[in-house]
């Protein structure tokens, strides 16, 4: 069968490549063509010739009501441009990973082009926008969600879903930096033996620019007080040192920056400053203890007061429905506040112990591995 598969962004592409892996295992005879970036190519190019990456994922990634606005006739025109790349190939079916704000103009034109939509990691209609559940009823054949929490909202709409797990679980399971010694990742990284503390400022341009500024400020703070310790920039593959380099003048000898080392960077370090997303889920999964902090710019937060209805951003959070670990948000995102929650990550075993706990709770909930391949194995039953 024929998968055109749409991913918009980082979570997107890691996702979609442990999905096309469970795609080739279930349907030797899979046809890909997918928007996506490097992880999903160097999938398809294990089981397939020619090209079947239509556009990388990092040519447009945009987060926020304003840079949405701001990037509108870029984005119309990628969207126009998956619309007639589907009509041309005519696949058995198209499938959607989250990035709803592009993913639902597609599902619209492919169910009314006559195309059998999925919908794989849901649209986060739960925690915004609710209205959007109505066009997942009209434009979607079949739902894939990732999250235990999502069950009973999906069950009070009325939308049919399939639940097998969450996919993170296979991708750090299988993940080469989980089993790697930290004498060797230190080497392979030309990182220096010091007590580390990982900074995950986000995939987007914009993230980075609203990010590095605050922990650049940790960064100088912390080394005054802590000259032991070092900081890890673990930057996104989708980004370059150009995007960096004017946060770290001056501070190259305590703070460093891996591109691709994200689950080692994470693993190995004694605590973690995260920008929420899947790399907070990532950390709980790993088992590193974390502060988020998250911050955009004024109007976008002031929109997302009144849009947001959950009461955490982060989805270990949400998985437990208290708080695992602490979330910072705008104007509480300050350096003192987190060389406070910093201090008590590094040193308060009991603290560190608690949050372990809560890991483990959340890795429970989420349930064990072969998630990836079972969404592959109900997807391809549903097209039989």
């Amino acid at each position: 069968m024929k998968y055109y598969i749409v991913a918009g962004e980082a979570s997107g592409d890691l996702h979609g490549s442990n999905l096309m892996k469970g795609l080739y295992k279930e349907d030797p005879k899979a046809c890909i063509r997918f928007w996506g970036g490097p992880l999903m190519d160097a999938v398809y190019k294990e089981h397939e010739e020619g090209e079947g990456l239509v556009e990388d994922y990092r040519a447009g990634a945009v987060m926020g009501v304003v840079e949405v606005l701001r990037k509108a006739p870029q984005l119309l025109g990628r969207i126009n441009r998956c619309k007639a790349d589907i009509a041309a190939w005519k696949p058995d079916v198209v499938i959607l990973i989250d990035y709803p704000g592009f993913n639902f103009k597609v599902a619209e034109f492919a169910h009314n082009a006559g195309f059998k939509v999925f919908y794989y990691i849901a649209p986060k209609v739960w925690a915004t926008r609710e209205g959007r559940v109505k066009k997942l009823k009209a434009w979607v054949d079949k739902l894939f969600i990732v999250f235990p929490f999502e069950k009973p909202f999906f069950d009070r709409h009325g939308v049919p879903y399939v639940y097998a797990g969450n996919p993170l679980v296979d991708a750090i399971e299988n993940s080469p930096a989980l089993k790697e010694s930290r004498e060797s990742f230190l080497a392979r990284t030309g990182l220096p033996d010091r007590p580390m503390i990982a900074l995950l400022a986000g995939s987007r341009s914009m993230e980075i620019v609203q990010m590095m500024p605050v922990f650049m400020e940790l960064a100088d703070a912390w080394h005054a007080k802590h000259p032991e310790y070092q900081f890890v920039v673990a930057a996104a593959p989708s980004r370059s040192e150009k995007d960096y380099d004017a946060y770290l003048a001056g501070r190259h000898e305590y703070v460093k920056t891996v591109f691709g080392e994200t689950y080692g960077a994470i693993r190995h370090a004694r605590a973690a400053v995260i920008n929420s997303g899947t790399a907070s889920l990532e950390a709980a999964l790993i088992g590193t203890p974390q502060v988020v902090g998250y911050k955009v710019n004024a109007l976008t937060a002031l929109i997302a007061r009144f849009a947001i209805k959950v009461k955490y951003i982060s989805l270990g959070n949400l998985i437990l429905d208290r708080l695992a670990f602490r979330e910072l948000l705008q104007e509480s995102l300050t350096v003192p506040a987190l060389m406070a929650e910093l201090e008590r990550l590094s040193s308060d075993e009991a603290y560190r112990e608690k949050m372990q706990a809560d890991y483990a709770e959340i890795r429970s909930l989420l349930g064990g591995s072969g998630a990836s391949e079972a969404v592959a194995r109900a997807m391809i039953e549903s097209l039989s």
